[in-house]
This record gives structure tokens, C-alpha cells and sequence, in this order.
């Protein structure tokens, strides 16, 4: 179970959310965020919780 977890936290995918979600709460906290790194900031949230229930296909 927890050898689990720690893959899935070193993941690259992981890594890249961590850092962006990092620089988010720093810049939310001098409360100046830009436009385009809010987008960018939904897209790679949406990209990593889109793909972490990806849904298991069936062989039939």
C-alpha cells in the first residue's frame, strides 16, 4: 500500500502538480496572479485529476 502511494507521488505527473500548485499558493498569497498562468493552472489540474480515474477498458 504504501510503496503504492510513493510511486504515485514521484510520478512526473505528480511532481509537475505539486510545483505548479507551489508557485499558485505563492503568488496567491503576494495576491498577484496573471491571467495565462491561471489558465495554465486549470489545464494541468484538469489534465492530472482527468487522468488519475481513467476508467479500466473491458477486453469483450
Amino acid at each position: 500500500m504504501l510503496e503504492k502511494i510513493v510511486n504515485r507521488l514521484v510520478s512526473v505527473k505528480s511532481i509537475v502538480t505539486i510545483i505548479v500548485t507551489a508557485v499558485f499558493a505563492y503568488l496567491s498569497i503576494r495576491g498577484n496572479i496573471p491571467d495565462n498562468f491561471m489558465t495554465i493552472y486549470t489545464a494541468i489540474i484538469a489534465f492530472y485529476f482527468g487522468t488519475q480515474y481513467s476508467k479500466p477498458t473491458s477486453s469483450d
